[in-house]
């Protein structure tokens, strides 16, 4: 290690998150913190891979006006440590993990500002194809505070291999069933090429929508969990009467499904749908869902044979858990959908549109007709409501303390879900943003009203304002 001789300006604290690096370009994000986290990466890299020669790095960029600029500034900084890099250009993250899961990367480095507003953008990282977060993404900081990098001086190569990553995503597409008719929404972000081109491969109609790469989102923010951005892709499956409507967030890691009615599948429906596909030819796996996910999800893995597993929100930790317990098929509320039955065990939203595809094709019966015989249960959206950094873990030690000594029913593998007769209500911490977030859901509307009345007043004890 050696101290850093650049006067490089310092490194803002804040855009160090729980899963990436986020921050406002020209505010707290510039090209010289890319650089400087590039530099203590590949630092990190070069360490996982016992410092040998040859260590390489694959980076990928999203579709904002500001990526080109910081990938050029990722790849300076990876080569100053002696990273060779490989530069697979424009794409969605899940091809940047496909690249380096498959292709004997020490690591991964994607330029994206995922679902947030054009002037942001960010970090994702994968190494050693393991989830890269938490205590890792805080070592980055560290190591480019200390100016603790190595030295050397590595190599760069550009490689395409969407031909490739489009022979995989179609690998999961093994015939049968009748022919679709699907419309496609990119919201302009980084998975549009990528899915104009599996859709020409798949059997049936298919119809783009906004599959022009614009980091300014000119039709709608690109995140499929806001209903107000699948209008369009609801507008347009009524209009041609379509069995399915797919959407993609900014950086193709995140899905949002609509039925052929046009209602919005949330990602524990979908869920659901895709376990009963998956358990069919692996009884008795482990599905896993986070915290936030209905218990409508839960009660059918299990009786479809399955083993629900309720664990924390976050990508990374789901991938982690996913790792840990072999299981084939998770998810969250967001719409991130982890295959590891016949794929990587990551988040790819293209490969989860056409597991999806594959399960309606031989259902033999209309997305709708899935999604009303999944049992009903009543429930509040997720409830975002500010709370100080400082303060939001505490409130639910505090929740947890009062439960704990009533002895009710509740888990807290991430915040608190409590089980009552009526339901369950849960109150979580958010990773990335100074917020409490909340969620309730009852047997009918009386009992989802007692539930928020249960989660007002835990709330009120510690001086906390439901909204």
């Amino acid at each position: 290690m050696q101290a850093n001789p650049l006067p490089l300006p310092p490194l803002k604290a804040g855009i160090f998150r729980e899963y990436d690096i986020r921050g406002v370009v020209g505010h707290d994000l510039h090209d010289s913190c890319a650089y400087q986290v590039a530099r203590s990466f590949g630092t990190k890299a070069l360490q996982a891979n016992g410092n040998q020669p040859g260590t390489s790095v694959c980076i990928a960029r999203d579709g904002r006006l500001s990526s080109p600029k910081l990938a050029q500034a990722v790849c300076e900084g990876l080569r100053d440590v002696g990273v060779d890099v490989l530069d697979i250009g424009l794409g969605p993250t899940p091809m940047l993990y496909y690249a380096a899961y498959t292709m004997g990367m020490a690591g991964g480095m994607m330029i994206t500002g995922s679902h947030n507003p054009p002037d942001h953008n960010g970090f994702k990282f994968v190494l050693q194809n393991k989830a890269f977060y938490g205590a890792d993404i805080q070592e980055l900081y560290t190591i480019a505070n200390d100016g603790a990098w190595v030295s050397g001086q590595g190599s760069y190569r550009a490689q395409d291999i969407r031909d490739t990553y489009q022979a995989a995503l179609l690998a999961a597409y093994e015939g049968g069933g009748r022919k679709l008719k699907a419309a496609w929404d990119a919201g302009n972000g980084a998975a549009g090429e990528m899915m104009v081109r599996i859709a020409a491969k798949l059997p049936g109609e298919h119809f783009a929508l906004n599959e022009r790469i614009d980091g300014t989102f000119p039709a709608h923010h690109p995140d499929p969990t806001v209903p107000k951005n699948l209008e369009q892709l609801i507008a347009e499956v009524k209009r041609q009467q379509l069995d399915i409507g797919i959407a993609f967030d900014g950086d193709g890691d995140r899905i949002g499904v609509v039925d052929d009615e046009g209602h919005i599948l949330w990602g524990d429906q979908l869920l659901v749908l895709l376990a009963a596909d998956v358990l069919k030819e692996k009884p008795g796996a482990t599905i896993i869902a986070d915290v936030k996910a209905s218990g409508a999800l839960f009660d059918e893995v299990a009786r479809m044979g399955g083993k629900p597993l309720m664990w924390k929100t976050g990508h990374s930790l789901i991938k982690s858990k996913m790792a840990e317990t072999g299981a084939p098929l998770a998810g969250e509320m967001s719409g991130h959908i982890f295959f590891a039955d016949k794929y990587y065990g990551f988040d790819d939203a293209l490969y989860a549109a056409v597991r999806v595809l594959l399960m309606l094709s031989r259902s033999g019966k209309k997305l709708s007709e899935l999604r009303k015989a999944i049992p009903v249960r009543i429930n509040t959206p997720e409830i975002r409501f500010e709370c100080a950094d400082e303060r939001k873990f505490a409130v639910i030690a505090e929740v947890a303390g009062r439960l704990k000594a009533k002895h009710a029913s509740f888990r807290d593998v991430d915040g608190v879900r409590v089980t009552t007769r009526d339901g369950w209500w849960l109150l979580r911490a958010s990773n990335t943003q100074p917020m409490l977030v909340a969620r309730c859901e009852g047997h009918d509307m009386a009992a989802l009203e007692r539930l928020k009345a249960d989660l007002s007043a835990q709330l009120e004890l510690s001086q906390v304002r439901f909204p």
